[in-house]
């Protein structure tokens, strides 16, 4: 298999199921942005942290090929006209949206209750996180879009959605873990 094509040098790209569409479509910058998101994922997982941390992010990188596969699927050519599924596409599963929250909840039950915003930062693994806890914002951002435009599964929206806020308490446990400096924000005084 070639790694180039050459199908794109016009400055369009294929989506499942064959459509051709500009390589700025919002879609192509939703599945994008996933993909950018998963490359941040790996970076984490690259870091000295606990294992089950980095087995989590594995299986969190899976499921984000799953979004990425329904962000990247157009739903004309998805389904057939006798209501089956053309192209044998994931789905995103209340077991997963579940699986962030308990995972949220685990590690929420050994840090300090929150009483103010915390600013990025305080160690680079920590700084790791919160990078991809913002870019998961923006897929979020770009995929609610996207559903405005052209219905998509809503489970990859709630998906993406627990997973900035799991990306955000794995940035605090991570501080503690580390034994970082979380610093509050407290807004300065003029």
């Amino acid at each position: 298999m070639k790694i180039y094509t050459k199908t794109g040098d016009k400055g369009t790209t294929a989506l499942f199921g064959g459509t051709r569409v500009a390589k700025h479509h919002i879609r192509i910058e939703s599945y994008g942005t996933i993909d950018e998101l998963n490359s941040h994922l790996g970076l984490i997982r690259d870091q000295d942290i606990n294992p089950e941390y980095k087995n989590l992010l594995i299986h969190i990188q899976d499921r984000l090929f799953t979004v990425g596969a329904i962000l990247a699927t157009d739903p004309e050519k998805a389904i057939l006209k006798n209501g089956k599924e053309r192209l044998n596409i994931p789905k995103i599963s209340s077991e997963n949206i579940e699986c962030l929250e308990r995972e949220i909840d685990i590690m929420n039950e050994t840090l300090p209750p929150m009483t103010h915003f915390v600013l990025p930062g305080g160690h680079q693994t920590v700084s790791f996180c919160h990078i991809a806890r913002c870019v998961c914002r923006r897929a979020e951002r770009l995929a609610t879009t996207l559903n405005d435009i052209e219905t998509i599964d809503s489970s990859a929206l709630m998906y993406l959605n627990r997973l900035s806020d799991y990306l955000f308490v794995l940035a605090r446990k991570l501080t503690y873990d580390l034994q970082a400096n979380e610093i509050k924000w407290i807004p300065e005084k003029h």
